[in-house]
């Protein structure tokens, strides 16, 4: 019997190299977009078009698909607002709504995508059942709020749940105006890549291999939060002048030429036990290698 997955934000950044990854590990796919496509419609991946705020029409797509598993990673995302955005409000009734179908159709796991927002930021270093969760903006304390309703949820009604936090993530095709595509963009033109002071130290992960993780985590029965991450440090400066070195234009990199964000932690780093000890999960992309690949990406796109 195959296996069946209902993924939402099927064709987000994310989304699309999930349903790559699962339709490889022999997943049959239902692909949930709005708006777009997966660019990964297959025998394994079939895409369906829904609005996830109108509850007959989800109820209607669960009764037609029928998955054994969700994947929930739909979510307000629009680059530099979605931090306070009073959607991420609306997404947490939506996400309530949808595991509650979901459970009611017979659904037998549910896995979502949290962040590293609902941390709170001061400890900089994130461990699952240790580091507060205390979030500063909308984005967290929703996240963070509809994590905890799925967890009672789930204890409630037997439903299996896990959830996924996401750190810092890049790769081919993310949006242009984040850090390092825009970046790569801005030295691919021969301008000025302008940049804060970049002492800031983080923790990325290549999206390819987010959605591996995803996708061991949907495979197992870990219950709870689980960092997704590399758990290795970079300072945000030693990344760009990385991509600078690659391209050969390092003298273009302008670092302190723009303030930091408002409330940026110096360091924001994940405690990756969970993922490698109780998923069995381990990156294959190192640093170097996504940032060539994903510089390659570029080049051949502009």
């Amino acid at each position: 019997m195959s296996r069946s997955v209902l993924v939402t934000g099927a064709n987000g950044f994310v989304g699309r190299a999930v349903c790559r990854a699962l339709s490889r590990k022999g997943w049959k796919v239902h692909a949930v977009v709005y708006g777009g496509t997966t660019g990964a419609a297959s025998g394994n991946v079939v895409e369906s078009e829904c609005d996830l705020f109108d509850r007959e029409a989800v109820k209607g797509l669960l009764d037609r698909t029928g998955p054994s598993h969700l994947l929930h990673l739909a979510w307000y995302a629009e680059h530099g607002k979605f931090w306070r955005s009073l959607e991420n409000f609306r997404w947490v009734e939506a996400s309530l709504a949808l595991v509650r179908a979901f459970q009611a159709s017979g659904g037998k796991r549910v896995v979502s995508a949290g962040t590293c927002a609902e941390y709170d930021w001061r400890y900089g270093y994130c461990t699952e059942s240790v580091t507060p969760t205390e979030p500063a903006l909308p984005y967290g304390v929703c996240k963070n709020s509809l994590r905890r309703m799925l967890e009672s949820f789930s204890e409630e009604t037997g439903l299996s749940n896990a959830w996924g936090r996401i750190f810092f993530l890049y790769g081919p095709d993310e949006a242009p105006k984040r850090l390092i595509p825009s970046v790569i963009n801005a030295l691919l033109r021969d301008r000025p890549a302008e940049c804060s002071h970049g002492n800031q130290v983080r923790d990325f992960l290549h999206v390819e291999d987010i959605a591996s993780a995803f996708a061991a985590l949907l495979e197992s029965e870990v219950a709870g939060p689980v960092n997704i991450a590399s758990g290795e440090p970079v300072t945000l400066k030693a990344l760009i002048h990385e991509i600078g070195s690659m391209l050969g234009k390092s003298h273009l990199i302008r670092l302190g030429a723009l303030p930091a964000h408002e409330g940026d932690p110096p360091l924001l780093v994940a405690d990756v036990s969970r993922l490698r000890q109780e998923v069995g999960w381990s990156p294959e992309i190192s640093l170097e290698e996504g940032l060539k690949a994903t510089v390659e990406w570029w080049k051949h796109t502009l």
